[in-house]
């Protein structure tokens, strides 16, 4: 166990370490709201299991159910609830010894970008409080950012993990399709989303993947794990970006790729035609899952309901009108038309040859390159509130994180550097199964830019 470890193990083996770790996120709270419940007390004085992150505490996104700890979603339509059971990747991690100590917010049912669409919270960006902590999964990246755990769980549908890891400056695996159990994680778009982890360092990031992965019974998308073992010596670097970058991405893109010269690697130059239909084959595919996975919040069985209805009708309208925040709203209309009949071969079926078509372009490349890098988002973290990125902006700026989503290929977001004070990462693509590729580069960028501490951030909290 790294010296890392050591001290975060202490939080909830020694009272003093306890008292001052709980000031301490209690001080960052206030300014960040990363949680929307904090309870580091319940397992203090228990017997954990021996393993490799024994007592080492974890935040958990909203939208992952822990047994007896509310999962929200960040809705008005779940707010109330307590989860009777724990999703498998948490369970796989409790049994290497970790601690569950607080859920975190996010976008509803995690759409967005920003965080800002939770309806329970708003989580600022540690590095600058009027700025967003990305999105979906922002309250775990705020809090790993900000050191109040050493690692987060989150889920990514379209860069939900990614973009907020470069916005807050900490590392961000989205894994392949399959390979962590998705059983315990709310379902928004089921064939593209994937639980990961936000962690301080690559080798905390490579052990929780470790821990959690694994076919599960409970998931029949699940996968055995089954890694090549090749080195990474070729990278495929994507240069038709579309002169989308801002400068201050631009700037940290071209710092990595002077980096990845200097450590010897070979560098190929990719182009992705398809990339120009990734937004919207994205959006109709997720809007269309997202329709049928929320079809069962409808005030009858469980979540909100109003206080009265004359009739059933009247009951589902008004639980999904109370409950429901406008950007939900919104995927669930659009989804909803786009699986309309007579509409469902002029879109839906449509996105998913596109999807096709993108698989495809980008497996041509993996036979000349190892892994592939781009961007992670155009920009760095943005201001709540922008008019220079409002909703519909943030989701034509998730293109290059989409493309892992619908090829079901594993990626890592990596801090790169700091630009005028904020963040920014960028993302490395694997073929499936081939995470170790994303650890080996991550780890070699990692000696020459760690992690960057946010102002205020403390190693000890004595």
């Amino acid at each position: 166990m790294s010296d890392f470890e050591k001290k975060w193990s202490a939080v909830l083996s020694q009272a003093p370490v306890l008292k001052a770790y709980k000031n301490y996120v209690g001080t960052w709270e206030k300014k960040i709201g990363s949680f929307l419940e904090f309870d580091p007390n319940r397992n203090v004085g228990k017997e954990l299991p021996e393993g490799p992150l024994k007592g080492i505490p974890f935040a958990v996104k909203d939208n992952i159910a822990v047994k007896n700890f509310k999962l929200t979603c960040g809705s008005k339509m779940l707010e109330q609830l307590v989860s009777p059971y724990t999703a498998t990747a948490v369970e796989n991690l409790q049994k290497a010894g970790a601690v569950v100590v607080g859920k975190t917010n996010l976008d509803e049912f995690g759409m967005g970008s920003s965080t800002d669409n939770s309806a329970l919270g708003k989580t600022n960006n540690p590095w600058d409080l009027e700025r967003v902590a990305g999105g979906s999964s922002g309250g775990s990246a705020a809090a790993v950012a900000a050191g109040l755990v050493p690692f987060a769980l989150g889920s990514d549908t379209g860069g939900s993990i990614r973009q907020p890891a470069s916005f807050c400056g900490v590392y961000g695996l989205k894994p392949t399709y399959g390979v962590v159990s998705r059983y315990g994680l709310t379902a928004y778009a089921s064939s593209l989303e994937v639980i990961g982890v936000l962690a301080r360092n690559t080798e905390i990031t490579k052990k929780v993947f470790e821990s959690m992965k694994g076919q599960d019974p409970m998931d029949h998308t699940s996968l055995d794990h089954n890694p090549s073992g090749k080195s990474v010596k070729t990278i495929g670097v994507l240069k038709n970006t579309h002169g989308a970058l801002s400068p201050e991405v631009s700037a940290s893109y071209e710092a990595t790729i002077k980096r990845l010269e200097k450590a010897g690697y070979k560098l190929l130059e990719i182009d992705l035609p398809t990339l120009d239909y990734v937004v919207p084959a994205y959006y109709t595919i997720a809007t269309a899952e997202a329709s049928a996975n929320l079809a069962r919040y409808n005030g009858i069985r469980y979540g909100h309901a109003p206080l009265f209805a004359e009739n059933p009708t009247e009951l589902m309208k008004k639980s999904r009108h109370e409950g429901f925040g406008d950007e939900v709203k919104l995927r669930i209309l659009l989804g909803t038309y786009v699986l309309r009949s007579g509409f469902q071969d002029q879109y839906y079926v449509r996105a998913q040859k596109i999807r096709t078509a993108i698989r495809q372009d980008v497996e041509r490349w993996y036979s000349k390159a190892d892994v592939l890098m781009m961007p992670v988002f155009p920009t760095p973290a943005f201001r709540h509130g922008s008019t220079d990125m409002d909703p519909f902006q943030q989701k034509q700026a998730d293109l290059y994180t989409c493309t892992a989503n619908l090829v079901g290929h594993p990626a890592l977001s990596v801090p790169s550097t700091l630009e005028n004070g904020l963040p920014v990462g960028v993302q490395f693509m694997a073929p499936p199964f081939e995470e170790d590729r994303l650890f080996q580069v991550s780890a070699l960028l990692e000696k020459e830019f760690q992690a960057p501490e946010a102002p205020g951030y403390l190693t000890d909290w004595s």
